[in-house]
C-alpha cells in the first residue's frame, strides 16, 4: 500500500489536494505587481526570497468565480517546468496522507473545472478531495508566457 502526502487547499469552499512533491512552499499572500498585456489568469509577479516569480490566480485559471483575497489566502509555490510559480488559493489548511487505493479517476465532467487539471478524486471519510496536478494547470503556450514573465523582471 502506497500513501502520498497532499496539501489540502480551498477554492470557493471546495477542497482540493496537490501532491506535496509539487509544492516548494506555502506563503502568505504578498504584494503582487500587475503586468500589462498578459493572460487574465496571470495575476502578476511578486518577489519571494530575492526571486521574482509569476503569480497565477488558480480560480481564474480554472474558470471558477473570483472572490476577495483574505488573510487566509495563500500562495502555493510550485516548480513548473523549472520555473517557480505561485498559485493563489483561498486557504491551505493542512497536509494529509492519502492512500492510493482510495483515489478514483477524475470524472470527465465536473462543472466548471477542466478535467485535464485533475489527477483523481480521493474519497475520504467525510469529504471528497479533488486532486489537482499543478504541472498540468498551464498548457504549453501559457507556460511559455509565464516563463517570459519570469524572465522579463
Amino acid at each position: 500500500m502506497s500513501t502520498e502526502k497532499y496539501i489540502v487547499f480551498q477554492l470557493n469552499g471546495q477542497e482540493y489536494g496537490a501532491s506535496i512533491k509539487q509544492i516548494v512552499s506555502i506563503e502568505r499572500l504578498q504584494e503582487v505587481v500587475s503586468l500589462p498585456q498578459v493572460s487574465d489568469f496571470i495575476e502578476g509577479i511578486t518577489k519571494l526570497r530575492g526571486e521574482v516569480i509569476p503569480v497565477i490566480d488558480l480560480k481564474t485559471r480554472m474558470n471558477l468565480p473570483p472572490s476577495e483575497k483574505t488573510d487566509q489566502s495563500r500562495m502555493l509555490v510550485s516548480l513548473v517546468d523549472d520555473v517557480s510559480v505561485g498559485f493563489i488559493v483561498d486557504d491551505a489548511s493542512d497536509v494529509i496522507d492519502i492512500d492510493e487505493s482510495i483515489i478514483e479517476p477524475a470524472p470527465t465532467t465536473i462543472k466548471g473545472v477542466n478535467a485535464n487539471f485533475l489527477n483523481g478524486v480521493a474519497k475520504l471519510d467525510d469529504r471528497l478531495l479533488l486532486l489537482i496536478d499543478l504541472s498540468y494547470v498551464l498548457n504549453y503556450d501559457e507556460l511559455s508566457e509565464v516563463k517570459q514573465v519570469a524572465e522579463e523582471k
